[in-house]
């Protein structure tokens, strides 16, 4: 029997140590600025590529048929400016932390799952959607635009933006910020409006009959951002369906598990930099996530 003071007053609750607070999946990133950090990103990828065309031009480049090193270049610059992009709309907000962004930790049975489910759903959509419309053989041509066949340097340089700038840069954006910006309105609003951007800005280096496939790889990239926690699922994904497909195209063999090894290896190599030198906010600065995050539906 609990014993009353004589006062009347009840004894004080006893005191519990403050569970940790789990962050949210939700940046405060308004809806708006994730089109706005799109356009952004390419008006100053156009920008970049011109700049790095003119050069090229004071060194006898032709314009009309750049060679590798300019249009090489441009796409890296490109990449650079989608980071960018992401990078200074989240500032706007707050100072972002790389969790923000999906850098953290990912339990690693579920992300391999993931990511081979995902990879073999996607190979099966592109290959039904391909033959539906009557193209099964199309095939990317983006390594063939950049000049891989030029020289040996021009392929590994090509090789190593599709296969490690790509699946960092563009996932880092899309999944990373774009994504992160429209969750607020619900995960099927946001997944569909990231795969069909995602879809579409590859018009511009794909045949046009691989937007409807890029589209559901977008949306499916996604989904693993949501079930993970995590951008580094989407990241290995998107390296190894480029990998496959470099390799693919240039008729590859004892090639491909080296790719497949020091693409990824590359990636993780960034990553651990980008982390190690991602300046720390103040603490009156710091990025507080929305909580708690909305289910899927």
């Amino acid at each position: 029997m609990t014993s009353v003071p004589a006062d009347g007053a009840h004894p004080a609750p006893p005191e519990h140590p403050e569970r940790p607070r789990v962050p949210s999946a939700i940046p405060p990133w308004p809806a708006w600025s994730a089109p706005a950090a799109l356009f952004a990103g390419f008006a100053a990828a156009l920008v970049a590529g011109l700049f790095i065309g003119l050069i090229g031009v004071l060194f006898g480049a032709d314009l009309q048929d750049p060679p590798p090193a300019v249009s090489i270049t441009s796409v890296i610059a490109q990449d650079i400016c989608l980071i960018g992009a992401a990078i200074l709309f989240a500032r706007a907000v707050a100072p972002p932390r790389p969790e923000a962004f999906g850098l953290n930790p990912a339990p690693l049975r579920k992300s391999v799952a993931y990511v081979v489910g995902g990879y073999l759903v996607f190979i099966i959509a592109s290959f039904v959607w391909l033959s539906i419309i009557g193209q099964p053989d199309a095939k990317d041509t983006i390594t063939e635009d950049l000049g891989a066949k030029d020289s040996t340097i021009a392929l590994i340089l090509v090789t190593f933006v599709v296969t490690v700038c790509a699946p960092l840069a563009e996932e880092f954006f899309f999944r990373g910020y774009f994504f992160g910006a429209l969750r607020s309105h619900g995960f099927w609003f946001a997944a569909g409006f990231t795969g069909l951007a995602f879809g579409v800005v590859h018009v511009f280096g794909s045949p046009i009959a691989f937007v409807v496939p890029l589209a559901l790889l977008g949306m499916a990239l996604c989904f693993i951002r949501e079930k993970t926690g995590s951008l580094y699922p989407g990241i290995a994904l998107h390296c190894i369906n480029n990998s496959v497909a470099m390799s693919s195209s240039e008729h590859w063999s004892w090639q491909v598990p080296v790719v497949l090894i020091l693409a990824p290896a590359c990636i993780a190599l960034f990553v651990w930099l980008g982390l190690r030198f991602w300046p720390e906010p103040a603490p009156s600065g710091a990025v507080r996530l929305m909580s708690p995050s909305a289910p899927i539906g």
